[in-house]
């Protein structure tokens, strides 16, 4: 007697193997959107550090820092002073133009001929959830701040 062999799936066997896949696939991007946003925001930390440094080498040589640099735009200027270039390109923001970094001179630290300043700010926003907060900025968007 020969036993019947079935060779095929069963409705319910594809719907599970379907809706496993499903799963793992939506889990999957959920991590990716988050690893995204994670990885941006250590290029903007990163950006801000390199930034920083710019300007304190700027201020050795110019005892101040300079009162505005431009971020508005998603292709910035240099840092340069008397010919020394500290930036060549200033960094965008990853996500460049729907987020920008922000620089503010400290208006109470700047002499009167306006050249130069002896504070400053440079902030950005995080994507990532939990973030430490900043002082304001000036601009609402922005969650981190150094200077």
């Amino acid at each position: 007697m020969r036993i019947f062999e079935n060779k095929g799936f069963t409705l319910i066997e594809i719907l599970v193997v379907t809706t496993i896949i499903g799963l793992l696939t939506s889990g999957a991007a959920v991590s990716y959107s988050r690893f995204m946003k994670t990885s941006r925001d250590a290029r903007r930390k990163t950006d801000l550090g390199q930034i920083r440094s710019a300007l304190e080498q700027y201020k050795s040589d110019a005892d101040g820092y300079p009162t505005s640099m431009s971020f508005s735009s998603c292709n910035p200027g240099s840092l340069t002073y008397n010919g020394n270039t500290y930036i060549s390109k200033l960094p965008n923001d990853p996500k460049c133009p729907s987020y920008v970094y922000y620089y503010e001179a400290s208006p109470s630290g700047c002499d009167n001929s306006s050249t130069y300043c002896d504070d400053y700010k440079i902030c950005v926003h995080l994507e990532t959830e939990g973030t430490s907060t900043s002082d304001s900025c000036g601009d609402e968007s922005c969650n981190y701040c150094m200077g």
